[in-house]
């Protein structure tokens, strides 16, 4: 970091330049402060030689753009994107592209390792989850990010940042060249490239696997060289990870396989890493403390910068030239830069060999195009604001941008490619990325216009286009479409198969400014991005049950089928007709317990493979024709849930003289209680059978140290039952070792259908009338009452620690004390009028509180009950055209909350 420059902008709309903050091969960053509210942002000003080539506006506007659209999770969304005019039109320099995002203490994954380092073994599993998640959010598009490097991910207090969104972010070293070229020298390469093929989402994990090795060791898992060797290396030589934590070694491995299809997903990696999520392993800190202490003191200096007006000002700054321009007057070491100072006993960070990998571009070329065209934005013309309207996400510091170019073309005939310089006033912030520089492959060495010079050759694509090469010859087809994506700004890696995030646009090769684009309106309390979604079969019926299994399979199951979903990443893991109609997906040990109307099956949760299976018919060979209902519960190893069976009961012998009466059909109902893992029934009772023919449905409320709290559901109670209760509700009591019943009670004015549920201290929580009371489960003593809204009731409550989660049928939402009954909060999902009481789910962390209904998703803060966003799909269209209206369901599962409306499943990223 350092002071201002005389030809340094001070202003860029509302903010203020308060320094230098580091400089890169295509854009200059800065630390500013909004003018009006006072807060500190990161400025990045592309070079202004770069901005005057179309095709590099087009594509620095379209990464910002990308930027706000994967806002959320560890990627910060631009505050503000616009134009500055900074010289004559006439010059070419007319403007300087620029993007703002919230500054937040970090340091670059470079300059950290340089510090303190290689990174403990959980500061990487926090580092490679959270930049895998970002990969797994862009590979679901159908996308790639390229460009990952030390330089580009940050280390922040409560976790990693991601700061660049396509090449030019990445990019080495960029220049604009004679006739609208623009060069680009890119730093990395992956296998594929070397050998000339496409890049696809495979690639981006390989580069991740060499990010991680990096941070695990301070140094590249390829031993370095010339150019050649060390392409020659990437693509044949094993990655060297001896160094690298006995845990993690595998899976790193695993990123670098030669062979992309042997890669691990983003999600995968994500899941191994942290399977609470990054932010879940992060919480409470993660940052060595030498590493903590720099970035507060970088935080420290950087709030106690001043803009050279209000140095001036206070008697602080330097003296004015003659002319009146301010001198660079402040030394380095008095602008926040000490933070990044390697200790005296801290190991050097690596120096890595020079980028060589280098491509020139024109925006002359006709061809197709990934980037947007983009319109002038800037102070005097308009800004364009980009909204974040969903969850905070945590804060970056900078919103620079990365570049992907096809690597290994060969130069145009009739050209004569030159080196790249190195940027003028080049000021690296941090060390360089310390992998092996991107090379060509051995026979592009010789090609022509190679320079000689060791810096390998640039390959320049002229105006206009080569002429199309014969069929067979060295320049296929694929590398000819690489050349005329490339002209315009699209910058398709490695042969044009799978492009880099871009506009998603067609921009024509043209000179002419695009028209302004109009601003995009959100509307506040948007959800976040979801991180993946899901479609069940159309073909076969909506889905049963569904249920999560360790947090790693969501468990569908329809009438036909059983499936199993990667909840990491969305992906089906396998399907069978094994398990139709089943429900739950209990942990059983290593497998996967599903209990099916006619047996219970036990499945390997790798492919649903059934590894054991149990019909009711053998499993219970004194209760032939046992029918099973749906499971009560279950806690640890231990199932409950209720079967019944219908038997005839013979009449007896008829005195003399008197007609034989008619034999009886009765049903038996048993209350069971059912080992998963030894596969053996603990006790069984007999129970009322209710309402026949049919299976008495129970709800285990409440589990305590020595009994169950079971409530029967109300559409299976007989009239007698329900009169013998004097229209109430009852609660039975089993005892937990026996299954013995110990006691039957009525609780206030709770009736049989009314909300009830309990906790561990045998406190019941039951919807009376309109109220909410709370009772003594063993003695029937009312403690407290919570009234409800006119015309409402309350449905089933959520116990939360100190706290119950309360709904209505009035659709409000709240919160009360356990142990007083004191309304914390109360809030409206404000859907209206009165119907089904929404089901909450609480997030994993506690922090976040969805309420499902027949409409929609609304997400609260489970603190306070601030609404902060709300979620409704389109719904799914029936073959006939009817449009199904499904309720909605959520599932927490780490740091997601997984939605479901029929055969529609969606993951979201929660607090």
């Amino acid at each position: 970091m350092e002071a201002l420059r005389r030809e340094d902008p001070r202003r860029f709309g509302r903010f203020t330049v308060l320094a230098r903050f580091q400089e890169a091969a295509s854009a200059v960053q800065y630390v500013a402060r909004d003018t009006g509210t006072g807060e500190l942002a990161v400025i990045t000003a592309a070079r202004p030689a770069l901005a005057a080539v179309p095709a590099f506006r087009r594509r620095f506007q379209a990464e910002a753009r990308t930027a706000e659209r994967l806002a959320g999770g560890w990627v910060t969304p631009p505050l503000e994107t616009g134009s500055l005019e900074t010289g004559s039109p006439e010059a070419g320099e007319d403007e300087l592209l620029w993007t703002a995002t919230a500054y937040v203490p970090a340091l670059p994954l470079a300059e950290a390792v340089g510090i303190a380092g290689p990174l403990p073994e959980r500061a990487l599993r926090i580092l490679g989850a959270g930049i895998a998640e970002i990969l797994s959010r862009v590979h679901a598009g159908g996308s790639v990010l390229q460009g990952l490097a030390p330089g580009t991910v940050l280390l922040a207090e409560d976790g990693p940042r991601l700061t660049a969104f396509g090449p030019l972010g990445a990019a080495a070293a960029a220049e604009a060249r004679p006739g609208g070229q623009l060069s680009v020298r890119l730093g990395y390469l992956t296998p594929e490239q070397v050998a000339g093929r496409e890049v696809g989402a495979p690639s981006d994990l390989f580069v991740l696997g060499l990010l991680l090795a990096y941070a695990a060791t301070g140094t590249t898992p390829f031993t370095e060289g010339p150019p050649e060797e060390a392409a020659r290396r990437i693509a044949e030589a094993d990655p060297e990870l001896d160094a690298v934590p006995e845990e993690l070694r595998e899976l790193i491995a695993g990123c670098l396989a030669k062979d992309p299809a042997e890669r691990p997903t983003a999600g995968t990696v994500a899941a191994e890493l942290a399977l609470e999520g990054a932010a879940g392993l992060a919480r409470g800190g993660w940052l060595p403390e030498r590493l903590a202490a720099a970035v507060a003191d970088q935080e420290a200096r950087v709030r106690a910068l001043e803009a050279p007006e209000e140095a001036e000002a206070t008697g602080t700054a330097g003296s004015a030239d003659p002319a009146g321009e301010p001198e660079d007057a402040v030394p380095a070491d008095a602008v926040p830069g000490a933070a990044a100072e390697a200790p005296e006993d801290a190991p050097a960070t690596p120096t890595p060999t020079d980028p060589r990998a280098t491509v020139a571009t024109t925006d002359e070329t006709p061809g197709t195009s990934t980037s947007a065209n983009t319109g002038d934005i800037g102070e005097d013309r308009g800004t364009t604001r980009f909204l974040n309207t969903g969850p905070k996400p945590p804060q970056s510091d900078r919103a620079t941008t990365h570049l992907a170019l096809p690597p290994g073309l060969p130069p145009a005939p009739g050209t004569t490619p030159a080196p790249l310089p190195a940027p003028s006033h080049h000021h690296t912030y941090g060390s360089p990325a310390p992998y092996p520089a991107a090379a060509l492959p051995p026979s592009a060495t010789t090609a022509q216009g190679n320079n000689g010079n060791g810096n390998g050759p640039m390959v320049a694509l002229p105006l206009p286009p080569a002429p199309a090469p014969p069929e067979g010859s060295a320049t296929s087809r694929r590398t000819l479409i690489a050349i005329a994506a490339a002209a315009v700004g699209g910058l398709v890696v490695g042969g044009g198969a799978v492009a880099a995030i871009g506009g998603g646009e067609t921009a024509a090769a043209t000179d002419a400014k695009p028209p302004a684009p109009k601003p995009r309106r959100t509307l506040p309390g948007q959800p976040p991005e979801p991180r993946w979604s899901y479609s069940h079969p159309a073909s076969e019926s909506a889905p049963l049950t569904t249920a999560l299994w360790r947090d790693r399979l969501l468990v569908v199951t329809s009438e036909s089928q059983a499936s199993a979903v990667d909840v990491s990443t969305g992906k089906r893991v396998w399907q069978r007709a094994d398990a139709a109609k089943g429900q739950a997906a209990v942990v059983a040990g290593d497998l996967c317990f599903v209990a099916s109307p006619t047996e219970f099956l036990w499945l390997a949760p790798k492919d649903g493979t059934v590894v054991h299976r149990v019909r009711y018919a053998d499993g219970f060979t004194d209760l032939p024709d046992l029918q099973v209902g749906r499971l009560a519960g279950h806690s640890g190893t231990v199932i409950w849930f209720t079967g019944s069976r219908t038997v005839t009961v013979k009449a007896p012998k008829p005195k003399k003289g008197k007609k034989k009466a008619a034999d009886k059909r009765v049903v038996q109902a048993y209350f069971f209680a059912y080992d998963i893992v030894r596969r053996a029934e603990v006790w069984r009772t007999q129970v009322p059978a209710g309402r026949a023919p049919g299976t008495p449905l129970y709800r285990v409320v409440a589990e305590r140290s020595a009994d169950l709290l079971v409530r029967q559901d109300a559409v299976t109670l007989t009239a007698a039952e329900v009169k013998a209760a004097k229209g109430k509700g009852s609660i039975r009591s089993f005892d937990q070792q026996t299954g013995k019943l110990r006691w039957t009670k009525q609780y206030g004015t709770a009736g049989p259908e009314a909300a009830v549920t309990g906790d561990e201290d045998g406190i019941l929580y039951a919807g009376a009338g309109v109220h909410l009371q709370s009772f003594d489960a063993d003695t029937g003593k009312p403690l407290w009452r919570v009234d409800g809204t006119a015309g409402s009731a309350f449905g089933t409550p959520l116990v939360a620690g100190p706290v119950l989660h309360t709904t209505e049928r009035s659709r409000q939402v709240g919160a009360v004390e356990r142990e007083s009954g004191r309304l914390v909060w109360r809030r409206s999902t404000e859907v209206p009028g009165i119907g089904s009481a929404p089901a909450l789910t609480l997030s994993s962390s506690g922090k976040t509180l969805l309420a499902s209904d027949a409409t929609q998703v609304t997400a609260f803060s489970a603190a306070d009950g601030e609404r902060l966003w709300k979620f409704q799909d389109i719904g799914a269209a029936e073959p006939k055209g009817a449009t199904v209206s499904a309720p909605y369901r959520t599932l927490a599962v780490g740091a997601h909350i997984i939605v479901q409306r029929d055969r529609a499943f969606y993951a979201f990223p929660v607090a």
